[in-house]
């Protein structure tokens, strides 16, 4: 006498082919923050605190970016077209503001 366990585990495999990407990178990211890509050529995913959207060098790069994608972002989130070395340098910098 046994369980019948292959139909539980096709049926797990075919929910997680069913969830779309954005439902599965949207539990990846913390509450109070939101995912951006960021590379001239080769996009890293970075997660950002929403704190980063009021401050007025953020602003700045983010009205660059709307200049060249608009609304329209081919990875599924925020793409910033810019070094990774400065994007990391924005973002060390305030973090320590």
């Amino acid at each position: 006498m046994g369980f019948r366990l292959p139909r539980i585990v096709n049926a797990k495999q075919s929910l997680k082919r069913t969830l779309s990407f954005s439902e599965i990178t949207s539990v990846m990211v913390p509450k109070g923050h939101f995912a951006v890509y960021v590379g001239e050529v080769e996009k890293k995913r970075f997660v950002v605190p929403i704190s980063f959207l009021k401050n007025p060098s953020f602003q700045v790069l983010l009205s660059q970016v709307e200049e060249e994608y608009g609304f329209n972002h081919p990875m599924g989130a925020l793409t910033i077209p810019c070094s990774k070395e400065a994007f990391l340098d924005l973002t060390s910098s305030l973090q320590r503001s």
